[in-house]
């Protein structure tokens, strides 16, 4: 285990804490991008994982990027996400539930460009960091629930 997961390993649940005991108003952003709690089961265990995540909103769609700082490795989350066909998203005090897709490389590589770098501070820095392409999940509102 990475010494950044040592880290979000004790400071995810806090802050998932944090942010539904006040609706959204602690941990609501981060350098000026705002976070939502999103849910997914885990691939191999079932069991639901929240973490607090860095979103932009889309063509009626969320955003979420899997950066981790430009870590090398892809976050747990999205690797839970990719074997999810679905998700719950806390976006200050309202619960939805979403589909989730993950963007294929051409249309990854336009919403990098044109929301991403645009709109989220630190995002070009984390790719820097990194040899691999970080990925982008589209969350969409279940219209079933």
């Amino acid at each position: 285990m990475s010494a950044l997961d040592k880290v979000m390993k004790v400071a995810n649940p806090v802050a998932s804490a944090l942010y539904r005991a006040s609706g959204g108003r602690i941990g609501g952003a981060v350098r000026g991008t705002p976070v939502l709690l999103l849910t997914v089961a885990g691939r191999r265990s079932g069991t639901p994982h929240t973490v607090p995540v860095g979103f932009f909103e889309h063509d009626g769609g969320l955003l979420v990027v899997g950066s981790y700082n430009g870590s090398d490795v892809e976050p747990q989350w999205f690797k839970n996400l990719r074997a999810a066909k679905s998700a719950t998203v806390q976006r200050g005090s309202s619960i939805e539930k979403v589909t989730v897709r993950v963007a294929g490389r051409a249309e990854r590589d336009r919403l990098w460009r044109d929301v991403v770098t645009r709109q989220g501070k630190g995002f070009e820095g984390y790719a820097a960091k990194t040899e691999r392409v970080i990925p982008i999940a589209i969350l969409t509102p279940d219209k079933r629930s």
